[in-house]
């Protein structure tokens, strides 16, 4: 889906971005799934996951299940 199918979401940045624009947006959609985003192409592409999904991602990040992917 276009990001531009969602002009009424209110996109939220993570504090942790860079000036460089290298990060996702997240907006929660009413249904509760939550909508994802390139920040750099904000007319882009959106992925949307559900509720659950996210919420099992962001345990993931937070026991640093992915850092592997990042160190």
């Amino acid at each position: 889906m276009p990001a531009s199918e969602l002009s009424s979401v209110t996109w939220t940045k993570s504090s942790h971005s860079n000036a460089t624009g290298n990060c996702v947006e997240m907006a929660k959609l009413p249904d509760g799934c939550v909508a994802i985003r390139n920040s750099r192409h904000p007319q882009g592409p959106v992925l949307i996951y559900t509720r659950d999904e996210v919420v099992a991602f962001v345990a993931g990040a937070r026991g640093g299940d992915f850092d592997v992917l990042v160190g």
